[in-house]
């Protein structure tokens, strides 16, 4: 029987005009427990939704205010805050301080240690107590703290395709961790809705490069979810490229075997761990995830390959960024924390009209 909410939740998306926050308009339109009360942006401040965004025409009474937050605090029970790094640090602690439930989707809540942040983002973090009660919110591996917490970090979208396609093989110890090399390409949605010479359709089509190298802030990140799944400290090399298209991450990570297995076996070790989860799927022998068949979707796919010649274990996981990389994450998340049926809203997502 289709469950009738009566008293909707209440929410608000800071950071609306973006495309993690336009990705967030979307999956919210589909959901029949959430009603959204409130959305910001500092340049759209006064514009209806749809007046920018056509397709979102359901909006017809939703209108950008300014990030007032004594204003919007008793317009939700839940803030979604898509705000750039170092801008949510503030925003995150004066809301969870107040009582409210937060889904923070910057990093500033997703690295534990307020040093290793400071190091990789030049940012002091002027708020360890809020950072201590943080959550970080990937479903596969948090969900029994998801559910009891108030504040949620939301991965990173690089992060998300590398610590998925990494878990089986941590949990099981198949892989020397010493020898893990992660090779990611991100569409250029992932530097954000902005104007930037670096990611505009001139400089980036007819062109693939690569960039971060050994300096991408996603690395700590990386390597802090995945030493907890190993039980020990791991280094990683990561080097993320930049794609001709507009969303989509797909990752391809190299590490050597610690005995004997051939690819079937590892595909069924894969299938096992993530049987029970709603969003990943393990593909059979020979086939490879591509991004084209995860766009718009809530959906993590992963295959693997075992090199017999160099006793290499290859994973290929693909994501579409903005949704299981962000947005649609974060709703799986917020699914978890109010107790709706956990794939409510996320689990027959369709492409942009």
């Amino acid at each position: 029987m289709k469950k009738t909410y009566i008293n909707k939740l209440k929410v608000a998306i800071c950071g609306a005009s973006g495309y993690t926050g336009i990705e967030l308009l979307r999956i919210l339109a589909l959901h029949p427990g959430v009603e959204i009360t409130a959305i910001t942006s500092e340049k759209s401040a006064g514009k209806k939704v749809h007046e920018l965004f056509p397709f979102l025409a359901r909006y017809k009474s939703l209108v950008y205010e300014p990030m007032d937050r004594e204003k919007l605090l008793h317009k939700a029970d839940l803030f979604f805050l898509a705000l750039p790094h170092g801008a949510s640090q503030e925003a995150v602690h004066y809301f969870f301080s107040k009582g409210k439930r937060v889904i923070d989707l910057s990093a500033d809540y997703r690295i534990t240690d307020a040093a290793t942040y400071a190091e990789w983002y030049g940012l002091l973090h002027n708020y360890k107590d809020t950072l201590k009660k943080a959550v970080y919110g990937l479903p596969e591996i948090y969900r029994k703290k998801i559910q009891k917490a108030r504040l949620i970090a939301n991965p990173g979208c690089y992060p998300t395709g590398a610590i998925l396609g990494l878990m089986p093989a941590l949990k099981s110890k198949i892989i020397d961790i010493s020898t893990i090399t992660i090779d990611s390409k991100s569409g250029t949605s992932g530097a954000g809705r902005k104007a930037d010479l670096g990611v505009s359709f001139c400089e980036v089509n007819e062109g693939f490069k690569a960039y971060g190298i050994a300096t991408h802030r996603h690395t700590p990140e990386i390597e802090q979810e995945i030493s907890f799944l190993a039980g020990k400290k791991v280094t990683v090399n990561f080097t993320p490229h930049l794609l001709p298209v507009d969303r989509g991450i797909l990752t391809t990570i190299y590490a050597r075997l610690t005995k004997q297995m051939d690819t079937k076996k590892v595909l069924s070790l894969y299938t096992k761990a993530f049987a029970s989860e709603p969003f990943v799927r393990v593909l059979t022998e020979g086939i490879f995830p591509n991004i084209k068949h995860v766009r718009g979707t809530n959906t993590c796919e992963i295959g693997g390959k075992v090199n017999a010649r160099t006793n290499t274990l290859i994973i290929v996981s693909a994501i579409d960024n903005l949704v299981k990389g962000a947005a649609g994450q974060a709703v799986h998340n917020m699914n978890l924390m109010m107790g709706f049926s956990e794939t409510q809203g996320i689990s027959q997502l369709a492409l942009f009209p």
